[in-house]
């Protein structure tokens, strides 16, 4: 800390790992925006602070030893509240380690710095999606809603697991079976099935559409894995489809529902705009 001669303090950033001691601080952090801190906001209601229920770390950056920002270490890397100076002090600090993450996401400004600081330690990056619109919802849709689609059951794991690696798939560039994976993955697709947030439109024993919501807390949730019968695309099945997501995910879940989609992806864009949703922010996500 350095003090000036009038015994003005200037503030000094450092850069440490989160404790347990540093949760309440956290906490007011992540829920000054419940939407777009939903993701981390879930895992520390869960896990806390603890790496291996976490499933990675969380380092801060502090100014004069108040919690001023931080970054989630996972399988993704998450930035919340940073600033350029922030960002600084926290790739010094990153780039000491490898890259064990497969991504980068959230808030586009401080993704895409981030990724700047650390791509020459850490690149080259499989795909940069860096205009990706973060939407929200916090009302039912006033459009019909499609009265087929419901929670799925494990009864249906038969007919929603392909249709999750097709997305998946199609969405990311990368199989989740891939290199033996499918057994874990198959348990992932369960545990969000035992969870009620996996939800379908199956007719007949096929799969038509289905979604996913995956994280949530008491007051946000966030949809993920929107998918349709390649078949049936482009006749409009998707709006109401969404419209039941959105009513049964704010009747079980919670009251505000969001998601993110690329600002290239001109259908998806205009079918959320039908069902309702508003624009909130701006996210980008770094592949590898």
């Amino acid at each position: 800390m350095t003090t000036f001669a009038d015994g003005e303090k200037a503030l000094v950033g450092y850069v440490r790992q989160l404790t347990s001691a540093d949760l309440g601080p956290l906490e007011s952090l992540l829920r000054s925006d419940p939407v777009s801190n939903c993701f981390l906001d879930a895992r520390v209601r869960g896990a806390g602070l603890d790496p291996w229920r976490l499933g990675g770390d969380i380092w801060g950056y502090f100014d004069d030893d108040a919690l001023h920002s931080v970054v989630y270490v996972g399988a993704n890397l998450v930035p919340v509240g940073t600033t350029p100076a922030s960002r600084a002090a926290l790739a010094d600090r990153l780039r000491m380690s490898p890259r064990r993450c497969s991504s980068f996401v959230g808030d586009r400004e401080e993704v895409l710095d981030l990724w700047r600081l650390l791509e020459p330690a850490w690149g080259p990056a499989r795909e940069v999606r860096d205009d990706q619109r973060l939407l929200v919802m916090d009302t039912d849709a006033t459009i019909p809603h499609d009265p087929h689609v419901r929670m799925a059951t494990l009864a249906d794991m038969d007919v929603l697991l392909p249709a999750c690696v097709d997305m998946f798939t199609e969405e990311v560039g990368i199989s989740p079976v891939r290199g033996g994976a499918g057994s874990a993955y198959r348990e992932r697709v369960a545990e969000i099935v035992r969870a009620g947030r996996s939800f379908v439109r199956i007719v007949d024993g096929r799969i038509e559409f289905k979604a996913e919501i995956g994280a949530a807390t008491p007051d946000a949730c966030q949809v993920q894995g929107v998918w349709v019968a390649p078949e049936l695309r482009g006749r409009g099945m998707s709006v109401p489809a969404m419209a039941s997501v959105i009513h049964l995910a704010r009747s079980a879940i919670a009251p505000t529902v969001s998601l993110y989609v690329n600002a290239f992806n001109t259908p998806a864009m205009r079918s959320y705009a039908s069902v309702g949703f508003r624009p909130y922010g701006h996210f980008a996500t770094v592949l590898f």
